[in-house]
């Protein structure tokens, strides 16, 4: 297993787009094929074959199918990347557990994949699939909506102080200096916190803007009022932020939760691309 380089260093040097050929992974493959060139970094599009075994023995061509499909997806991404990008195509019974796999084999800082949302209740705003990444992967998750494009403007992180949070905070200040852009930090409190977890806010934000600040970064944070996901949201909007950065879980998060609620809210409903980390 490779060190993470996204948070210890900023600097990428293996970077994972997975595309199933969709118009949802358009933003992916756009922002993955721009963060490999301004990083240097080497570039992988993957396309995973879903292997059914038990339909297989129906069906006898199923996976040549399956490969065929794949490697339909991949056209879109060799025509962002150029005619001699490297792709990779991987059998697997489990589209997450497939992507999460080749991650791990070759070594990726990160993995970029596209918004898939599925509906507009909290728990169905990000597909499984992307869940299940996010909660097994070894490295940052990087989510990007159709539209989106690598961050040239403004990075907002958010944190509550989660050790999720303080890995965060990390990526994002490696990804600030190396991208020479300002940070800005924000922690939620509700109507319905006391004056101690309103402490506890404004803690969290002082420690990451010391912390950011320690990088040499231009940071700024403070305290929001409202719903955390619609708090985040608006506060990347007012500061002109194109890349949004959190914690996999907050301090309630449930560690056998793939991913929390705030955290998968954030990803459906940003205009902007959303990097996901775990401690």
């Amino acid at each position: 297993m490779s060190t993470n380089t996204l948070t210890e260093t900023g600097n990428l040097s293996r970077v994972l787009v997975a595309t199933d050929g969709s118009d949802e992974s358009a933003g992916a493959i756009r922002t993955g094929v721009a963060l490999s060139m301004a990083h240097g970094a080497r570039l992988i599009g993957l396309s995973i074959a879903l292997d059914n075994p038990e339909y297989s023995t129906f069906v006898p061509n199923l996976q040549e199918v399956a490969e065929q499909h794949a490697r339909e997806a991949l056209k879109s991404f060799v025509e962002e990347a150029g005619e001699s990008a490297e792709t990779a195509i991987r059998e697997a019974t489990d589209s997450a557990q497939g992507i999460v796999e080749a991650a791990t084999e070759f070594g990726a800082d990160i993995i970029v994949m596209g918004q898939h949302n599925k509906g507009s209740l909290a728990r169905l705003m990000v597909g499984d699939t992307t869940a299940s990444v996010i909660g097994h992967a070894v490295c940052p998750v990087l989510v990007a909506p159709r539209a989106a494009h690598l961050w040239e403007k403004h990075i907002l992180l958010a944190t509550d102080g989660s050790p999720h949070s303080e890995a965060a905070t990390e990526a994002a200040g490696r990804i600030a200096r190396q991208a020479r852009l300002p940070i800005s930090v924000v922690s939620v409190v509700t109507s319905s916190h006391n004056d101690e977890r309103r402490s506890e806010a404004e803690r969290a934000v002082a420690a990451a803007v010391e912390r950011l600040k320690g990088l040499g970064l231009q940071a700024e944070g403070q305290v929001a009022e409202g719903r955390p996901d619609d708090a985040i949201i608006k506060t990347a909007e007012a500061a002109g932020a194109d890349l949004i950065v959190v914690g996999s879980h907050g301090r309630t998060g449930l560690t056998k939760v793939l991913l929390g609620s705030v955290a998968e809210r954030v990803i459906g409903h940003s205009p902007c691309p959303v990097l996901v980390v775990r401690s």
